[in-house]
């Protein structure tokens, strides 16, 4: 491992060849300073992230990839979309998108190591596939970065350079939940079992679900992130106290960051074991809880698609989905808004207009009610969207749509 400056890192960059596939942290973790030297020294290079922010390099030569897809290239005309779960990624990168470069946001040395901190997700799998193809793997070291254990600890032998840097790190800021989506946590609130062990998504119903969770006790977490409400539950007491939150990556507030730095009640491990159904379904009242676009007559769900273009992507929904399914006293819960606002249209649908994300979960909810799929036939999970999770005004029409499908609804 090598120390450079940005100059330096610049010349070794640029003298990369071809058109290099760069890999870099994603989600709140993005290593801006490093993709800054390599958007300066590349005329043209692929950019794989997940979950990008605003602020990444964004021009003609630059093409992103990736299989989630963040607010830093959601609509971008360079992107390549690649549907992937989570926990194949991996795969992925080793198999058809092996990395020339990978560029880690990673706490200063200490110890012979650096923490990849909030995020560890698919990193080792890239290093490991940039490594084993020649590629150079660059670290931009913070010490803004919490340190954190498990697989987020990676030896220097396996840095090839080193940037110091010092710079706040990116914090996404918490909203309190408005009545709709406290209103459909406190639903999803009573479907978990206790000493359950959650698995939440991203947004104000996720976060509404765990507000309405304070006063219980005993709760774990095993889930591919987290944000600043697995720190309430911990303030609150509701978190066993023998058993580490344990994700793949998180982001949220300074306070959290602080609290995660070096704490051994936090774990975070590669996305192959967070997010292996198998290793998910051996959690016993494992609750997983996410949102979608659309859901449809037949239970299934869209969080993929809106308007004909790619919204975010499966993620982790899918792994999840499958895990609580199989994990004894498990459920999987899809909660979203019965109406968009914005679109001023019904998130109930007869038949989703994009790829479906994920079927066959337990209940769908929505501030109307919980509609109880599981177990039931399909003429049943039917009526029981229309009855207890469409809003009103979208029920007439519904109601016809599905006696078109072959649904007799009442």
């Amino acid at each position: 491992m090598r120390t450079v400056t940005e100059s330096e890192l610049g010349r070794i960059l640029g003298a990369l060849p071809g058109v290099p596939r760069i890999v870099a942290s994603g989600n709140f973790a993005a290593p801006y300073r490093l993709l800054a030297a390599a958007d300066a020294a590349l005329a043209e290079f692929r950019l794989n992230m997940l979950n990008a922010q605003p602020g990444v390099p964004d021009r003609e030569g630059v093409v992103h990839e990736t299989s989630f897809v963040g607010p830093g290239m959601r609509g971008g005309p360079r992107l390549r979309y690649f549907p992937c779960r989570l926990s194949l990624v991996p795969h992925l990168l080793r198999q058809r998108l092996a990395p020339d470069v990978v560029l880690l946001h990673t706490s200063p040395p200490t110890g012979g190591t650096v923490s990849l901190g909030v995020e560890v997700n698919v990193l080792p799998a890239a290093i490991e596939a940039a490594r084993a193809r020649g590629g150079i793997v660059v670290a931009q070291a913070n010490p803004a970065m919490p340190v954190t254990y498990g697989d987020a600890l990676l030896d220097l032998d396996a840095v090839d350079y080193l940037l110091e840097v010092d710079e706040p790190l990116a914090t996404h800021p918490v909203a309190a939940p408005d009545a709709t989506s406290q209103a459909i946590g406190e639903r999803v609130a009573a479907l978990v079992p206790e000493q359950a062990t959650l698995q939440l998504g991203i947004g104000a119903i996720p976060d509404a679900t765990l507000d309405a969770l304070l006063d219980r006790r005993g709760l774990r977490i095993w889930s591919e992130m987290f944000t600043d409400g697995a720190l309430a539950l911990e303030k609150a007491g509701s978190l066993d106290r023998d058993t580490p939150v344990t994700a793949s990556f998180c982001f949220g507030s300074a306070e959290l960051y602080d609290w995660i730095d070096r704490n051994p009640r936090v774990r975070m491990l590669r996305t192959e074991k967070t997010n292996s159904p198998g290793t998910i379904a051996a959690h016993p009242n494992l609750m997983s809880i996410n949102s979608a676009l659309q859901v449809d007559l037949f239970a299934q769900a869209n969080a993929s698609r809106v308007g004909g273009r790619t919204h975010s992507g499966f993620g982790g929904q899918t792994d999840f989905i499958v895990g609580a399914m199989h994990s004894p006293g498990g459920h999987a819960v899809i909660a979203l808004r019965s109406w968009h606002p914005k679109a001023d249209v019904s998130a109930v649908v007869p038949l989703v207009s994009g790829p479906v994300t994920s079927f066959q979960h337990s209940y769908i909810v929505t501030e109307q009610g919980t509609a109880a799929i599981w177990g039931r036939d399909s003429v049943e999970q039917a009526q029981q969207i229309l009855d207890h999770a469409a809003h009103p005004a979208a029920r007439d029409d519904l109601r016809a749509a599905g006696r078109d499908l072959g649904l007799p609804l009442v």
